[in-house]
């Protein structure tokens, strides 16, 4: 019988190349380094997810889906600055857990410019709802707010890949949020 063994598990296949491209990114990933870490053949490999690339597009779709996941957790948050906080504290969090790779895929493969363009649509539309709810000044550049705070978030990531502890990602963080104009709420 040909095609892949009984043995194949597509999950945790995906999940070993999820971890090898955040770690290594997709230049430096060979085939041949994901069919080791996931104890598959080539010819498996091939036959679950087509080539390299296919592999890399499904990998960050999972990894993508799940920084939605937490993003949108945290910007359903009624206060806007509450939201954003949790945003910069997760991602402290995630990006210095010692249980992955440091940093973040997602803000680090160049290949991931769309899905950064989509987060960052994600941070304008809740600072957008910001201003509609009255937690921000009607006259907040929400775009330029956004393209900062994604900024911010790149710049996390890259201090956690370089060996930056919770505290100072954090602090990175706390930082930023005091960038956030204060609510109209807050001058009376």
């Amino acid at each position: 019988m040909t095609g892949r063994p009984r043995s194949f598990d597509r999950d945790a296949a995906l999940a070993v190349a999820v971890e090898l491209f955040w770690r290594q990114g997709f230049d430096r990933t060979s085939i041949a380094d994901l069919t080791e870490a996931a104890g598959v053949n080539p010819p498996s490999l091939y036959a679950a997810f087509g080539d390299k690339k296919s592999l890399f597009e499904e990998a960050a779709g999972v990894y993508f889906a799940r920084t939605c996941e937490g993003f949108d957790a945290a910007a359903a948050l009624p206060d806007t600055r509450a939201a954003l906080a949790r945003v910069l504290d997760d991602t402290a969090r995630a990006h210095t857990d010692t249980g992955t790779p440091p940093g973040c895929l997602l803000l680090t493969e160049p290949r991931l410019t769309a899905q950064r363009m989509a987060l960052h649509e994600r941070l304008r539309q809740r600072l957008d709802r910001g201003v509609r709810d009255g937690d921000l000044p009607a006259a907040t550049d929400t775009e330029a707010l956004a393209t900062y705070f994604l900024a911010v978030l790149r710049g996390m990531s890259g201090l956690a890949r370089d060996g930056g502890s919770l505290e100072e990602v954090r602090a990175v963080g706390a930082t930023a949020l005091a960038a956030l104009p204060a609510s109209p709420r807050e001058k009376h």
